[in-house]
């Protein structure tokens, strides 16, 4: 059994993550701790996962029990970098919500600090479980694909003004700071590092003036260019789309890919059971909380010494790092 806890409360997705907690019987929550007194008189003892969990008194409480191996990050993104430091810092490994911060030199030494003491540190993109992503990422890093030369992804999303304020409050970036981690992700992981990144970062509603609600992230590549783009007023449902193209074939996501169903495969020549020409490759979808609940079970098994990480610590670091350079934090 592996004792967990969590810190934090905030985060967009800070109760679902703690119902995967709660949820996976090969994990105990001790408890959790969230800083701000009012938040927590807000949520303790009500309807959904906080009403199942002990409240620290403190940072300290939690962060000293020796029995507790590791924590779940779930601050606001402008807490929540710190708060995972000190969680390294007390010799804990940590399940930590995107993105990690816009502070480069501490999210460095943060990981280096994890590296030296053996530390786990999962990021929380929970799309990297997702079968219908994973299913295009083997074949593009395979070659099945051929040599991709374009990806292009589509995640926008509708908040409210107050919702854009906190963004806007503690990040430069806006929406694409908030979300373009996730696919990021994706494309780090099927095309590595960019060589140029460029990124358009606009206002065009004027809810929240400092606020960047219409996004665009060009990130080039010496043989292939990724298209990122983001805005925070798209109606529901959202059409989010992921799309990945080769010179041997493509592979679209058919939209939404959120929980997701089928890929629009296309091939130049029948290769790997599948045909040449247009296709279409089913997958059972998942929903949001059941990628919590994969990304968690991931978690433990290497906890326990069952499996590598599924990205490495470069690797987290190289999403990140990406991210900055395209809100303009890091050159590049």
């Amino acid at each position: 059994m592996i004792r967990m806890a969590q810190y934090g409360t905030k985060h967009g997705h800070a109760s679902g993550k703690l119902q995967s907690m709660l949820s996976n019987s090969e994990v105990e929550v001790v408890g959790l701790y969230e800083p701000d007194a009012e938040r927590r008189r807000a949520v303790q003892g009500g309807d959904g996962p906080y009403g199942q969990v002990r409240f620290f008194d403190s940072a300290e409480e939690m962060l000293g029990d020796d029995s507790i191996v590791a924590i779940s990050s779930e601050g606001l993104n402008s807490e929540s970098l710190d708060q995972t430091e000190q969680i390294v810092q007390a010799g804990k490994h940590v399940w930590y919500d995107k993105p990690a911060g816009d502070k480069w030199e501490q999210w460095q030494r943060v990981v280096a600090e994890a590296r030296a003491k053996k530390l786990q540190v999962q990021m929380g993109f929970m799309f990297r479980y997702h079968p219908g992503f994973v299913q295009i990422a083997d074949w593009a890093r395979s070659g099945f694909l051929g040599n991709v030369y374009s990806l292009r992804a589509h995640m926008s999303t509708k908040l409210a003004p107050e919702a854009r304020q906190v963004i806007a409050d503690g990040h430069y970036g806006g929406i694409f700071f908030d979300l373009a981690g996730h696919m990021l992700d994706q494309v780090v992981w099927i095309l590595g590092r960019p060589e140029k990144t460029t990124t358009f970062l606009r206002n065009d509603t004027g809810l929240v003036p400092d606020f960047h609600d219409n996004t665009l992230g060009v990130f080039e590549y010496e043989r292939a260019m990724a298209w990122i783009d983001i805005a925070a007023m798209e109606p529901q449902p959202m059409a989010r789309r992921f799309e990945v193209y080769g010179d041997k074939g493509s592979a679209i996501l058919i939209e939404p890919f959120e929980p997701g169903h089928a890929i629009r495969l296309c091939l130049t020549e029948a290769a790997g059971g599948y045909e040449k020409g247009e296709q279409t490759v089913n997958f059972e979808g998942i929903g949001r909380q059941g990628l919590y609940d994969l990304e968690l079970e991931a978690f433990v098994r290497v906890l326990k010494g069952e499996q590598e990480p599924d990205r490495s610590l470069d690797h987290e670091l190289l999403v990140q790092e990406t991210l900055l350079r395209g809100t303009g934090l890091i050159e590049g």
